[in-house]
């Protein structure tokens, strides 16, 4: 009996189940958009359908997305009977039931005007705002910043209260507040302009300061704690602005600061300790910066896979050329002119103006262009509007890099040892065997290479010219004569202090008036304390 029972039992259950399998396995009815809120779409009140646009952009239902995606390429028909239709070549979807049918024959594209197409790009930003991919989700809530319809606000918050991501979070707060601005209740409108002042972005000055502005117009704001709020939320701002300013000229007053410490790097070596005043030191940067150009055009023309590393290159191959231009000039005229500062000037002004017209007639009197590498493009943006460059923040480390290979070549090698004991005793040193025509040579070839590792620098920051050298071989000399003659501390401190004190000065008194300042800053400090930051050490030349 039992057995007989659990038979039964089988039975009546594969009889159900076979029963419903037709049921289980037919595709559920497709969930359409009421033709109504299609219908205007075929019209031709552009009114209509921007409502009808707004509508579609609320819904829940994806289909929504896929008929103003059809409408914004064109691909949105309208039959003579007033359906709408998504057409794909001969075929053609119905959206109000998901049906795929026959794209009929007296069917046409519905056209649309920019202004339709601004809202449909709104309307689909704010279906985006549900999107797995945080990048796509921002630029949504960037996109919705600008739009104005206060029907889009239950659709932001829930966004808002939905979203993990904090840029993503910050946008559509912005987006919020800017609806926020249209609504009836002043407290409503109060936190608005609270939100807008937390944000430090310059762009809602205009309309906190309209909001703020005291007038009997009917556009003013009713409420005097509203128009409070927008006055705290525009000093709010200024003080961001005023933070993005100051941190601005402090980065940018540090990267002119680095390329004066590479540019007098070298003189402090060929002026400080070896008693030259080196007038073509500037022309040396030139040669330097040409090298640079010569390597991005060899690898653009050779190696064109890796331009990305020119630079890398073209850092030895300017120390070496620099530094070779150096030796041979130290050794052909600077040589007899040691302890005649003023004969050494006269003759190394000449060679630059040699050498300038040399670069005239091998590259021409134009600029040539130098490109950043693809590592060197580019920036970190920090306090919502400031742009950390690539290349200048390389500049920066290099120059800090070159800075300790110096030092620790005059201080940890045996050519520093002889380069400081010329710099204390020139005679007392060649009484006990230094060489002292060639360390000179090599300390001259040493100043130049340096000179050329700024070229490149500089390279990186502007274009290529024959003048490019006479921008900064007064600063350099400010620098060395500031810093101390002869000191590598002074030096870093006196071109890290003039480049952050002449773009502090720039925005109040322009570049030119900027640089007259602090020339005669530097010659009243110098009546003061002629030896510079840092007292120099004794020197004999004799």
């Amino acid at each position: 009996m039992r057995i007989a029972a659990i038979a039964h039992f089988l039975r009546r259950f594969l009889l159900g189940w076979l029963l419903a399998m037709p049921l289980l396995s037919a595709p559920a009815p497709a969930a359409g958009i009421d033709p109504a809120l299609l219908a205007p779409l075929a019209g031709d009140d552009t009114d209509a359908k921007l409502r009808a646009i707004a509508a579609l952009g609320l819904l829940p239902d994806p289909g929504g997305a896929a008929v103003l995606q059809a409408l914004g390429n064109e691909q949105l028909y309208a039959t003579a009977d007033g359906r709408v239709l998504i057409g794909d070549g001969a075929r053609a979807t119905d959206p109000a039931t998901g049906a795929a049918v026959d794209l009929p024959a007296d069917a046409g594209a519905i056209g649309i005007n920019n202004r339709l197409r601004r809202a449909i790009e709104a309307a689909l930003a704010g279906l985006r705002l549900y999107s797995a991919d945080a990048r796509e989700r921002l630029a949504a809530a960037r996109r919705l910043q600008q739009a104005g319809d206060p029907a889009r606000l239950p659709m932001l918050e829930k966004a808002l209260a939905a979203e993990k991501h904090d840029e993503v979070r910050a946008a559509l707060e912005i987006a919020v507040a800017n609806l926020e601005l249209k609504s009836a209740d002043p407290a409503v409108r109060r936190h608005a302009v609270e939100l807008l002042g937390r944000t430090g972005n310059p762009a809602f000055r205009p309309t906190l300061a309209a909001i703020a502005r005291q007038s009997d117009g009917p556009q003013a704001e009713p409420d005097a704690a509203v128009r409070e709020a927008a006055t705290h939320a525009l000093r709010r701002i200024d003080r961001h602005l005023a933070t993005i300013a100051w941190a601005g000229n402090l980065f940018y007053g540090i990267s002119l600061g680095s390329v004066l410490l590479l540019a007098a790097l070298g003189l402090a070596i060929t002026f400080g300790l070896m008693g030259v005043i080196n007038m073509a030191h500037g022309e040396l940067l030139m040669i330097g910066a040409y090298v640079t150009y010569v390597a991005q055009a060899l690898f653009r023309a050779w190696l064109p896979g890796w331009m990305d590393w020119y630079v890398l290159a073209a850092l030895p191959l300017a120390f070496i050329v620099t530094a070779l231009v150096g030796m041979a000039l130290e050794r052909t005229v600077i040589r007899w002119l040691y302890g005649r500062p003023l004969e050494t000037l006269l003759a190394t002004w000449g060679i630059s103006l040699m050498l300038m017209q040399g670069v005239r007639t091998l590259f021409g009197a134009q600029n040539v262009e130098v490109g950043n590498p693809g590592w060197m493009s580019g920036g970190i943006t920090v306090l919502d509007g400031l742009v950390l460059t690539y290349n200048r923040l390389v500049i920066i480390g290099f120059a800090l890099f070159v800075v300790f290979l110096v030092w620790a070549l005059l201080n940890h090698t045996r050519l520093g040892l002889f380069v400081r004991a010329i710099t204390q005793n020139r005679r007392m040193a060649d009484c006990v065997g230094v060489p002292t025509g060639r360390v000179d040579m090599l300390a001259f070839g040493l100043g130049s290479g340096i000179a050329g590792l700024a070229g490149v620098a500089l390279s990186q920051l502007g274009n290529v010219g024959p003048d490019l050298g006479r921008a900064y071989i007064v600063d350099s000399f400010m620098v060395v004569v500031l810093g101390g003659v002869g000191q590598l501390a002074g030096t870093v401190i006196a071109a890290l202090g003039l480049g952050g004190v002449n773009k502090f000065l720039e925005p109040y008194a322009g570049a030119v008036m900027a640089k007259i300042t602090i020339l005669a800053l530097i010659v009243l400090f110098v009546q003061k304390r002629p030896q510079g930051l840092f007292a120099p050490r004794g020197r004999s030349v004799e």
